[in-house]
């Protein structure tokens, strides 16, 4: 299948490692023009270096603390103006500190809303003049599979991260109309730098070791293992793709079987 990706113009937060760089990977292989960004030039730097070389394409980047309400707009105009527009936005930070109810005070809810929500509103808002000239305007906001199903000691990220799957399905409604899609990928546990120090949280608090913490945590999934970062990119490039084009609202849980309800 063409996923009519070829010189299709990407921004991607959060992309110099993890899920965002898989998925900015999975772009620049289907040759996408992308650019990533992060907090760290140099970790950026590093990124955008090995994917020039294995996608055979020029890779940008635009540094920035996107959870800082300055930094969103600044990032896609330098974006924008690098690759003359824009197509597509993958809306994307890490995750909020782990914790129980009582561990957090308002100042650290507060952050974790800047973090984990208004960074999705923040680069969106900045981005929608761009999406409007695009003939295939597509947004993916990644969140997480808590939002069906909440994770033990990660209160934080439960409840903030909802919040963007309410912004996603309302942006989906509001503004098809302008031909922007707007699309979620809910991804369960996948084998990530986050998830290596949430098994290591675990495994401290149960007493036990990381290996064990992980098996324990991929019985849950029928194929009894995590997700490869690719398995996720190869679902975001897909929805975020023109092949997609009927897509809109869509709330897609790339979790291995590990959701144990119907929707």
């Amino acid at each position: 299948m063409d996923l009519q990706l070829k010189d299709k113009k990407a921004f991607i937060a959060g992309s110099s490692k993890g899920l965002g760089y898989a998925a900015a990977r999975g772009l620049g292989l289907e040759g996408a023009r992308i650019t990533l960004n992060s907090r760290h030039a140099e970790s950026l730097s590093h990124a955008a270096e090995t994917l020039a070389k294995e996608c055979g394409i020029d890779v940008y980047t635009a540094a920035g603390d996107v959870s800082e309400p300055a930094a969103a707009e600044k990032v896609i105009y330098q974006a924008a103006e690098m690759l003359g527009g824009l197509d597509l936005l993958i809306t994307n930070s890490g995750g909020p500190p782990t914790g129980k109810f009582e561990d957090f005070d308002d100042s650290q809810w507060q952050m974790g809303i800047e973090q984990v929500f208004l960074s999705h509103v923040r680069l969106i808002r900045a981005a929608l003049p761009y999406l409007r000239d695009s003939d295939a305007a597509s947004v993916l906001t990644i969140t997480s599979l808590s939002v069906k199903q909440p994770i033990s000691n990660l209160v934080l990220s439960n409840s903030i991260r909802a919040a963007t799957v309410g912004l996603t399905k309302s942006l989906a409604l509001e503004l098809g109309g302008d031909g922007i899609r707007f699309n979620s990928i809910l991804p369960g546990w996948t084998q990530t730098e986050r998830v290596y120090q949430l098994m290591a949280d675990r495994a401290e608090i149960n007493n036990s070791n990381i290996e064990d913490e992980f098996k324990k945590q991929a019985m849950e999934s029928p194929f009894k293992r995590m997700a490869t970062t690719e398995e996720f990119a190869n679902s975001a490039v897909f929805l975020l793709s023109p092949a997609a084009s009927y897509l809109t609202g869509v709330m897609l849980t790339v979790d291995g079987g590990m959701l144990k309800g119907i929707f």
